[in-house]
């Protein structure tokens, strides 16, 4: 490997870490604390299906 091969894969190294860093601190910063309840009944009919029924098999 040149000298030249070894800059570039340290540049490119260092470009990805800091995308993986800015990345995470967005991840941080907006997504960490977000929840999605998760409702059957409303699933069912967004998909235009029947909700389950407790105890039935389909």
């Amino acid at each position: 490997m040149t000298r030249q091969d070894r800059r570039l894969v340290r540049h490119l190294a260092i470009a990805v870490a800091l995308k993986l860093a800015v990345l995470a601190a967005l991840w941080w910063a907006f997504v960490r604390d977000e929840r999605v309840s998760v409702d059957a009944a409303a699933t069912a009919a967004h998909l235009g299906a029947q909700p389950p029924r407790i105890g039935e098999t389909p």
